[in-house]
């Protein structure tokens, strides 16, 4: 599996060359967002690990590029060393498929590299093949397609798994570790991330928070769908 890694600071990228390569992967290198896309472009690699402040083209715009321009679901994991809530936003907006904050271990980057290219996937055997309906909500995992009263919703893959374990477990309260390593695919997310993409899943289906039939918030502990 090919995986172009890019990063301006050279000492980074030699290590994490070295450890991409223990672990199996062929890796690809660049050092800035244009020298990444001319790198994409002509390699077509299997995932992309993408340093969010880059010189001549930032990371975001190399993310946006690869999803819009080229219409790409190739996995991208964004690396940063900033973790506000805005940055984080900004990647996933742009189509990233995970943050990584850094500093982080090996162990921590490849674990979750592995979640996300099982996320990306779309293997049977690993994800949900079931159409669920709750209320007037309809979610089907095959083509992570909701709808509302017969209206088709947008969402991210991210926004519909974390709505998929609700809608699995209507009525029910999950906790908040559960829903990130289910969204995620790997534990020790944060709450507040996950409640960000809550509000947003909220606002996509016109719910208001805590109200009937909607998604509700049990502080410190998780978040229920409305079993109506």
């Amino acid at each position: 599996m090919k995986v172009l890694t890019v990063d301006d600071d050279v000492d980074l990228l030699d290590l994490l060359s070295y450890t991409l390569w223990r672990e199996g992967y062929t890796v690809l290198v660049a050092i800035d967002g244009q020298q990444a896309l001319a790198r994409w472009e002509a390699e077509q690699p299997d995932m992309v690990l993408l340093d969010a402040n880059l010189p001549k083209l930032n990371g975001y715009e190399v993310c946006r590029r690869i999803r819009h321009e080229h219409e790409s679901d190739v996995p991208i994991i964004m690396l940063t060393g900033r973790d506000d809530e805005e940055d984080v936003l900004r990647g996933f907006n742009v189509g990233a498929d995970d943050y990584v904050v850094k500093p982080f271990s090996a162990k921590q980057l490849t674990t979750r590299m592995k979640a996300v290219l099982r996320r990306c996937s779309h293997d049977p055997h690993r994800e949900p093949t079931t159409s669920l309906r709750v209320g007037d909500l309809t979610l089907d995992p095959l083509s992570y397609s909701v709808t509302r009263a017969g209206r088709a919703i947008p969402l991210t893959a991210l926004e519909f798994r974390i709505l998929y374990i609700l809608a699995m477990n209507a009525g029910r309260v999950i906790p908040y570790s559960r829903m990130v390593e289910y969204a995620w695919g790997y534990e020790g997310g944060s709450p507040n991330l996950l409640k960000t993409h809550i509000c947003h899943i909220r606002q996509k289906l016109g719910m208001i928070a805590d109200q009937p039939g909607g998604i509700s918030a049990l502080p410190g502990v998780g978040y229920s769908l409305a079993r109506t």
